[in-house]
């Protein structure tokens, strides 16, 4: 058919050439010409007959071809229908059938997503997880997934809480990056007391949930603490020791360590506070300075009282060198012991109007340190509210520093002048008693002789 087409194709493509090469020279070469034409156009004709029956059938075969095939996709249409319906009324079986021999599963795949949801934020906060990483991915994993989890995740997740228990009552030792109070990350050996406290040469660590890493507090607690816990490490396992425990698992620590020490203490009262501190300095100093003459004086005296002859180093001997057989008169010899016992009175009881009035300053300081912080705290607070009670305690905190202060310096004043002040009367009360037995051994004398 193709070879028919082309053989048509080139007949009209090259007739005109063949015209204007074969022209007629007569009528009768033009009729045999004419003729020949004729014949070749009605072959032509049959050609293209022949080409549009043939066309016709296949184009006939073509269709019934293609409704062959829609009759058998529509019949195979209708099959899958009738399949998919029966699959859908033997999954709808099925799915009830599931639901009644499950029973309460369905709850407790849904406690076992809630347990594993809450267990997840303890095991990332947990203190084991610095030596077992990457622990709570599986739970992560579990509390968001929607399909139910299979008997070997149910057995990981018992096996991990029941890690998690057993680990808490142990103490292990192992190595660990740390991350130094200066910031620098250093391979060491790190002792953890189950999931409560962790320690490293001495120096008390933190686990950080972010990080998932170990970092030393950058304030130690006292040296008592970080003592118990050295001696901890250079124990042996088998030997019993005291250790550090802090069960709220680092919020005790870390409360501690944020804690001011006495130095801080002292630079939050302010300069009141320096006064205050001053005053309690000069107070102790002159409190050291009559209690050494006072123990020397009462020595002294105690001394005299077993010597006859009288000792200008001392207020006893120079009150009883007043005495001399040439005075007479009683009356003119206690006028004279009188004036010699004022004249050591203000001796002995120096300081002790300072010290008083150390010890009633030093709380009115106080109070005064503590209504200006209050001041500047009510300021604060109307500046920025009262949306931060954090703000508003450290402010009274401080504001308190002074009193605290104040108080710290006045009851140890007020106690020590009240010793001072005991030993200096007791010294006066010897002088008095002293001067008295003069007195009334010389009364005595007169009224022997007298008597004579």
């Amino acid at each position: 058919m193709r070879f028919i087409l082309s053989t048509l194709l080139l007949s009209v493509l090259f007739l005109p050439a063949l015209q204007a090469a074969d022209k007629p020279a007569d009528l009768d070469a033009l009729l045999e010409q004419v003729k020949r034409e004729g014949v070749l156009e009605q072959q032509q004709n049959k050609l293209r007959e022949a080409d549009f029956v043939s066309t016709r059938d296949n184009q006939a075969n073509l269709l019934a071809e293609a409704k062959a095939q829609l009759a058998f996709e529509e019949q195979r249409t209708s099959s899958l229908n009738q399949s998919f319906q029966d699959h859908e009324k033997y999954l709808a079986e099925k799915e009830s059938l599931l639901q009644e021999k499950s029973g309460s599963l369905g709850e407790l795949f849904g406690t076992v997503r809630q347990i594993s949801n809450d267990s997840r934020s303890i095991l990332e906060n947990s203190m084991i997880s610095a030596q077992k990483p990457d622990r709570a991915e599986f739970l992560k994993a579990m509390a968001e997934r929607k399909q139910q989890p299979t008997i070997e995740e149910l057995r990981k997740l018992w096996l991990l809480l029941q890690e998690e228990m057993t680990e808490s009552g142990k103490v292990s030792r192992f190595q660990a990056s740390i991350i130094t109070s200066k910031g620098n990350l250093e391979e060491r050996n790190v002792t953890r007391i189950g999931v409560f406290s962790a320690f490293s040469d001495g120096r008390f660590l933190r686990y950080l949930p972010e990080t998932g890493s170990l970092v030393e507090l950058g304030r130690q607690p006292v040296e008592r603490l970080r003592d118990v816990i050295d001696d901890f490490e250079s124990s042996s396992d088998a030997s019993i020791m005291p250790v550090v425990v802090d069960p709220t698992r680092g919020a005790i620590m870390a409360l501690l360590v944020q804690s001011p020490d006495l130095k801080e203490r002292i630079q939050q009262g302010g300069w009141i506070g320096f006064i205050i501190l001053g005053l309690g300095a000069i107070g102790l100093l002159l409190a050291i300075q009559r209690f050494i003459y006072l123990a020397i004086t009462g020595r002294g005296v105690a001394l005299q009282q077993k010597e006859i002859v009288a000792s200008l180093k001392n207020p006893l001997g120079r009150i009883l060198s007043v005495y001399n057989d040439s005075i007479q008169d009683v009356e003119t010899l206690s006028l004279k012991l009188d004036e010699a016992i004022l004249r050591e009175i203000p001796k002995i009881e120096r300081g002790l109007i300072t010290l008083a009035m150390l010890a009633a300053i030093a709380p009115m300081l106080g109070l005064l340190g503590t209504v200006s912080g209050m001041i500047e705290t009510f300021q604060s607070i109307t500046l920025f509210g009262t949306g931060d009670p954090k703000l508003m305690s450290g402010g009274i905190s401080q504001a308190l520093v002074t009193t605290e202060l104040g108080l710290a310096v006045a009851i140890p004043l007020v106690l020590i002048h009240s010793a001072i002040s005991s030993k200096s009367n007791r010294l006066v009360q010897i002088l008095d008693e002293e001067s008295a037995a003069i007195v009334a051994r010389n009364a005595e004398r007169l009224n022997g002789i007298t008597d004579k």
